[in-house]
């Protein structure tokens, strides 16, 4: 689908006004945007490093970016937020949270990216409502995580601890193997994130949340272990149910979730086994196996609550 002309970003004076911050190009942005535009609003694109902050003589807090005030929109949908400096991404964050405060809606919530981006944040949240998840160790050091991987039964999956996609996200079975790759992630100073494997791999669930809808997708992979679609997976519409439509929607209240995703594995030992939870999930394998504008329906979302 090409993208729709630049007019078509200019911000309308009538019907929903909606921002999204992140990368405005892409299969992704043009599904949003023509979304917006036939429901009859108006979708601009701003980058987060566009983001800048205003404390007038009064004290009052001004959001901006690229495209305005972040007050003039009646939401704001946070997408992909780009890789950056310790200071960038804390800024962006806090501009965030000041425009929240300020009664901006977001999409999701500050805090909530900042809980969904980390995966043991995440995790440990999951396992505090009492959902299985995997036997999972995060240290600092290569010694504690060969520990950890021997005390695992030495057939772990290694990720990083922020990221998607399936990207740097390995399965190790080799204790020697283990050694350069903790050896590595040491030296570039990462958290080493060691989880048990969960058998069978290549194969997952993905509930996709959206407001109070969960659309079910199960993944396939016959080559790799991940089944992310950029990896090669394979797609196909399942109904949610009962057990999994209550278990994603309560994931997702807790974490203050409106748009997300909640990744699990059907394990013939335990059952459903949480393995992630994505505040900015794409959808793009999920389409092509739906027969739902999954885009329109996240911009139904935020047109509906923006309005009450």
């Amino acid at each position: 689908m090409s993208r729709p002309q630049a007019t078509s970003d200019r911000l309308s004076t009538s019907g929903p006004r909606l921002l999204a911050l992140g990368p405005g190009d892409g299969w992704h942005a043009d599904r949003l945007r023509t979304a917006a535009t036939q429901l009859g609003g108006t979708l601009v694109y701003a980058a987060y490093e566009s983001l800048a902050a205003t404390i007038d003589a009064s004290g009052r807090r001004i959001a901006t970016s690229s495209a305005g005030e972040l007050t003039a929109f009646d939401a704001v949908l946070c997408r992909t937020m780009p890789a950056g400096s310790l200071e960038q991404v804390s800024f962006r964050l806090a501009v965030l949270h000041a425009a929240f405060a300020a009664g901006v809606r977001l999409v999701n919530p500050p805090r909530t990216l900042e809980l969904a981006i980390d995966k043991y944040a995440t995790l440990s949240i999951v396992a505090s409502l009492g959902y299985r998840v995997p036997e999972t160790i995060v240290v600092q050091s290569r010694g504690e995580a060969l520990t950890a991987f021997d005390s695992l039964g030495g057939d772990v999956v290694v990720k990083p601890i922020f990221g998607g996609e399936g990207r740097g996200v390995m399965r190790i079975c080799d204790r020697q193997l283990a050694w350069h790759a903790f050896s590595t992630l040491e030296r570039l100073a990462s958290v080493l994130y060691v989880q048990k494997f969960v058998p069978p791999g290549g194969s997952d669930i993905r509930l996709l949340v959206i407001g109070d809808r969960v659309v079910g997708i199960r993944r396939t992979n016959d080559r790799d272990f991940r089944t992310n679609v950029s990896g090669g997976g394979i797609g196909r519409a399942i109904e949610p149910t009962p057990e999994m439509t209550q278990l994603a929607l309560r994931v997702a209240a807790t974490m203050g979730l409106e748009i997300g995703s909640v990744d699990l594995i059907d394990c013939d030992r335990y059952g459903h086994v949480i393995i992630e939870v994505n505040a900015v999930p794409g959808w793009k394998g999920a389409q092509g196996c739906c027969d739902v504008d999954l885009a329109e329906m996240m911009i139904r979302q935020l047109i509906r609550e923006s309005s009450t």
